[in-house]
Parts: C-alpha cells; structure tokens; sequence
C-alpha cells in the first residue's frame, strides 16, 4: 500500500514555461492582465512585474486555497488586483457580458502544483489519501462518487476518452467487481485494484500504472474539456484588438481543443473550397505565434520535471 500522508509537502511553486509566458504574452505598463487559472500565483507574479506598477491583474480560480495565496501576492504587488473565485470559463463569460476588456489572458489547465503538493486532496496516485480530486471542494461530484456508482461502461468511456487508457476495459471490471465487496474511499485503494488489472508487462511500461486513470477521473470530475470548450471563445471576447491568448495544456485532448481554436479563428474565409471567389466576407481573427505548440526546455525540465508535458499556444487578436 500506498504511505498515507495528509500533511502538504513545503514546495516552492515553479511556474511552468515562465520565460515563454513573459516573452509572448508581452505586457507592457498600463494594460489589464487575466489569469484565469492563478493557483499558487506563480505565474501572476511574473505577469505583474512586467506592468512596472501601472495597471491592473484580475486572477481567476476556482479553489478557495487559491485565496490565502492571492492575498500574498496582492500584499506585495505594485498593481490593481482583483481576486474572482470560480470555474473560469462561467467567470470569463460573465467579464465578458458585463464589458471587461483585458490586453492579455493567461490558462494554465490541468491541476496545480498546490493541489498535487495537498495529499489529502486526492489527486496524486503517490501517496494513500481520500479519493477526491474536486478543484472546488463544494462541488457535488468526487472521484469517489464516479469511481462508486458510474457502470462499468460509463468507467470505461472515461478512462478511455479523457487518459487514453489502453487496458480501460478491464480496468473498469476490475473497479465493478471490487466495489461490490466495499466502496472505494482512498486513492490507495484504486491504485491498487488498477495494478491488479493490468498485465504485468505493462505495469512497469510508460510512468505510473495508475496515472491515465487519474488523469480521466480528475478530467471528469472538474469537467476541465467543457470548461476549456466554453472559455476560450469567452477569453477572445474579452482581448482589445491586438492582445495576446496564451493557454499551456499537459495532455493531447486539452492541446487539440485549443489548437482547433485557434485555427478556426486564424482561417476566416469558411466558403466552400470549390468556391472561385470569397463570398462570406470572413476575415481572419486571430494570429498564431508559432504553428507548433512551444515545449519547455531542457534547462527547464532539469529544474522542473512537473512541465515535462506542457504545451503553449500564443494568439494575438488581430483589428
């Protein structure tokens, strides 16, 4: 079994591709800076140095632990700074709709190190703790709830669709058959029944046996792929002609979502190729910074390993 800690590890908060965060989403003094995702602030806090005091940062976040961290940083901060708590694509929507404009938008997806460094959240498959994974405490569903009641169809379609989880199968019936002698309640407990299910080969194969289906379940919780689909078009609302939409995503499915986006707005013209002439009158609305996504360095993974799988999207919002 899996050691039970519960107390927090002391980290330091790296944040993920900071260097490229600053070079391309290039604040400058005077304009207004969303970071949709502000965790442990890490990233805010390179994003209000380039404001040199004159300006104003608005973080997003919909865990309530973001707050202790927000109001440090605000302390020490040389800007205007706002604190909205909640799922960041209800909270873009709603500055959207009330004419909050910004000049650049920053989404980090996926967990954060403040939650992953919290054992007793549930979201690491390293360390024995209650079977959670809810970004936001108050939210009805858990991971124990899906993991306790889903059918062994639903499991499967999860694993399989948000960790792309070749042994999905087999993982589900494993979950349905233990279940039935006692309901799941730690992450020890599945991570177990999960190495059980998998032939031993593949057990010491790609990192961590357990990690798809962790990734899956936290997915399926926080419903991260809906939340992303309703966000961006909610950001892009939001930029002045000319600001930059920066999304860094950790998994295929995030990075498609917003690489489908992009392109979308990048292409204007949707007439028919067989079309002579443009009809439509569509005019590109966005322009990508770089066709492929930007990957840490290795400089970067030697310092921080947790960016391993970061990618980084850049759009600037053209007139």
């Amino acid at each position: 079994m899996l050691p039970n800690v519960l107390q927090p590890n002391a980290t330091d908060h790296v944040p993920v591709l900071a260097d490229e965060v600053r070079e391309l989403l290039a604040v400058k003094p005077g304009e207004t800076v969303v970071d949709a995702t502000f965790g442990a602030g890490g990233h805010s806090a390179v994003l209000a140095a380039e404001l040199q005091g004159r300006g104003k940062l608005i973080a997003i976040d919909r865990d309530p632990t973001a707050r202790e961290f927000f109001d440090r940083f605000a302390k020490r901060a040389s800007v205007q700074t706002r604190f909205l708590r909640g799922d960041f694509a209800v909270v873009l929507e709603q500055l959207a709709e009330n004419g909050v404009q910004a000049d650049a938008i920053l989404l980090d997806l996926g967990v954060s190190s403040m939650q992953i460094d919290r054992p007793d959240r549930g979201f690491s498959y390293a360390v024995d703790a209650p079977l959670d994974m809810r970004m936001d405490p108050s939210a009805d569903v858990s991971a124990a709830g899906i993991v306790n009641e889903a059918d062994e169809r639903d499991l499967a379609t999860i694993f399989r669709r948000y960790g792309e989880e070749r042994y999905a199968k087999q993982i589900a019936r494993a979950i349905v058959r233990r279940r039935k002698e006692r309901p799941f309640e730690r992450t020890g407990d599945l991570v177990e029944t999960i190495r059980s299910a998998i032939p031993a080969p593949a057990r010491f194969g790609d990192g961590h046996p357990a990690k798809r289906v962790f990734q899956a379940l936290r997915i399926a919780v926080n419903d991260e792929l809906g939340s992303l689909e309703a966000a961006l078009p909610a950001a892009f609302a939001m930029l002045r002609a000319g600001g930059r939409l920066g999304v860094i995503s950790f998994h295929s499915l995030e990075d498609r979502a917003v690489k489908r986006f992009m392109r979308d707005l990048e292409r204007g013209c949707d007439c028919p190729p067989d079309f002579p002439v443009c009809v439509c009158g569509k005019e590109p609305q966005l322009r990508a910074l770089s066709r492929k996504p930007i990957r840490p360095s290795a400089n970067e993974l030697t310092v921080n390993p947790r960016a391993g799988s970061a990618r980084f999207r850049v759009g600037v919002k053209t007139g």
